[in-house]
């Protein structure tokens, strides 16, 4: 039987811990580094420990082996599993905010960096949430947590069965569909204002026909160089700031 260490998840990296503990996430404890009690991890443990956390001071070859990024910080914590959220909760984050839907669909992203990357994107453009597949696709993990830079807390993530029916169901109340292909129009002379979802395709094979076939529109990035396509967090990033820049200051 699994202890409950094994089976939370390991938050690596001081941003990814500071901003779980900032957030009231539930930590079961937190690694740090003996010798590393300075800096940033000096105010990571008072936060703790006002939090009643506890702290446990280990030797550098412990953080080493149980990390998963390779890139621990000096510190580690034990939380529970984040918890994912229903796309009907990422719609409600809208209305109570009172504004129009603003959604990230992700079409089997399975590099955990460019999940991370698109979460921490997502978070500073405003987005109400994101979606990903069930299968096929990377899930929330430490590397995740690690590469959000902490944004992991705070951006609402629903894992569905079906890509393709929830953005059916999304258009059925009215959000509107654009994904990222090569033969599309200029993101630049696209409408995406009001309720938008953006579907950004895999790292290798892009936005899947039968996806792109319920979209409704299509958009891709001018390029001038001799690469041919944007990495899947960097196209997810320009997007998002298009649509940031179409709401709020387009004149």
């Amino acid at each position: 039987m699994k202890s409950n260490e094994e089976n939370n998840l390991r938050l690596e990296g001081r941003n990814a811990v500071m901003e779980a503990i900032k957030a009231e996430h539930t930590i079961d404890k937190i690694l740090v580094q003996k010798g590393q009690i300075e800096g940033s991890i000096r105010r990571i443990i008072g936060m703790a420990r006002e939090q009643g956390i506890v702290v446990q001071e280990v030797a550098k070859q412990k953080l080493d082996e149980l990390s998963e990024t390779k890139s621990h910080q000096g510190i580690m914590a034990y939380v529970s599993a984040h918890e994912y959220v229903e796309v009907e909760d990422i719609l409600a984050n809208a209305r109570e905010k009172e504004e129009d839907p603003f959604i990230i669909i992700l079409d089997d992203i399975t590099d955990p960096h460019n999940l991370g990357a698109i979460l921490r994107t997502a978070d500073a453009a405003g987005a109400h949430g994101v979606i990903i597949p069930k299968r096929r696709a990377v899930g929330l993990t430490a590397t995740v947590a690690k590469a959000s830079a902490g944004a992991i807390e705070y951006m609402p993530v629903a894992k569905v069965t079906n890509i393709a029916r929830t953005i059916e169901e999304l258009k059925e109340q009215g959000v509107w569909f654009a994904c990222a292909d090569l033969d599309g129009e200029v993101y630049f002379d696209a409408n995406l204002t009001g309720p938008i979802g953006l579907v950004i395709g895999s790292e290798g094979q892009g936005v899947s026909r039968i996806i792109r076939e319920k979209c409704d529109f299509v958009v891709r990035m001018p390029m001038y160089g001799e690469i041919s396509s944007l990495n899947a967090s960097v196209a997810g990033g320009l997007l998002m700031y298009e649509v940031v820049r179409q709401r709020n200051f387009k004149k």
